[in-house]
């Protein structure tokens, strides 16, 4: 087995109006204990003084950065990770990789020193780990703005059922905060390319890993997990208590349509379109209950998904 220091990470990072906390994760990617890596980036069309941030960051580690150079385009969060993973199997080669092994940033965390060095020795640990797809992720501690801690686990914090990491878990619900995940080459061979209609890049990847793979999770907060008014998800407690229950029911009784169980009855229906023929039949079955929440009756939308639970 390969020892973990010698293996080159590809950090991906897509940056996109940054300037606010740019520096603070490149300073926590710089201190990383493994140091083997490098930073490929792309900017997704920043009007700020991102870009040049990022040449000045470059300019003085020129070994550690690899900025994609392309003309200014918005793909959005998942379409721009889209591109950085195409591009690092692409230029692997150029990139100084024989076996990609790479992780998602986002520019407004900061990274634990430990948190590459950590999440290598799980990857080792997996059975088989270079010839199959891995994801190994972790847990976050939230913090504010200006860095203070709201809460020590963002899976506590949530309320997410971490334990429920199996595929037909994964169809309905995602347990990947894409800002921790470490995965191999054979995860992007398998997940490329992201599709439209994928939730988030992240979910895409999360449930490719559990279809083919090894999902693990490491449940030590290794990023800084930044809150502030311009998140594209972020983290949202979870309701506790009487208010949390009648919440639950409501939700159950409503005729109101629930357009978040659409969203994801259309990527189940991709998954099953990308891979259904190289599924076992209990994954295409959970594929199918979850493509059966399109239904525009709000109860059978909850029978579905109680279903999906039930696995």
């Amino acid at each position: 087995m390969i020892e973990g220091a010698s293996l080159r990470i590809a950090v991906l990072l897509s940056t996109y109006n940054g300037e606010s906390y740019l520096a603070a994760q490149l300073d926590s990617l710089l201190a990383q204990t493994h140091q083997n890596l490098v930073i490929v980036v792309r900017d997704d069309g920043s009007s700020d003084s991102t870009p040049q941030l990022l040449k000045d960051y470059a300019q003085a580690s020129p070994d550690r950065f690899h900025i994609i150079e392309e003309e200014p385009k918005n793909y959005g969060p998942s379409g721009s990770f889209s591109v950085l993973c195409e591009y690092l199997l692409a230029n692997k080669s150029a990139l100084g990789f024989d076996h990609v092994i790479a992780c998602f940033c986002d520019q407004d965390d900061v990274w634990v020193k430990e948190k590459l060095a950590l999440q290598l020795k799980c990857y080792l640990q997996v059975e088989g780990c270079d010839s199959k797809p891995v994801l190994v992720h972790s847990d976050l501690e939230v913090v504010d703005e200006s860095l203070e801690k709201v809460a020590d686990s963002l899976i506590a914090y949530q309320g997410l059922e971490i334990e429920r990491n199996r595929f037909p878990h994964l169809a309905v619900s995602n347990l990947v905060t894409g800002c921790t995940a470490l995965f191999n080459e054979a995860l992007l061979c398998a997940a490329l390319p992201v599709p439209k209609h994928a939730m988030m890049h992240d979910w895409w990847f999360a449930m490719t890993a559990t279809a083919f793979g090894e999902l693990v999770f490491i449940p030590s907060p290794l990023v800084r997990y930044r809150q502030h008014g311009r998140n594209t998800i972020g983290a949202k407690q979870r309701e506790i208590s009487e208010t949390a229950d009648r919440g639950l029911v409501r939700r159950l009784l409503s005729l109101e349509h629930n357009k978040h169980l659409v969203d994801v009855a259309r990527q189940a229906k991709e998954f099953d379109r990308h891979f259904g023929r190289k599924l076992p039949l209990k994954h295409r079955l959970a594929l199918f209950l979850a493509t059966r929440m399109r239904s525009g009756s709000a109860i059978f939308q909850r029978v579905y998904y109680r279903l999906l639970r039930r696995f």
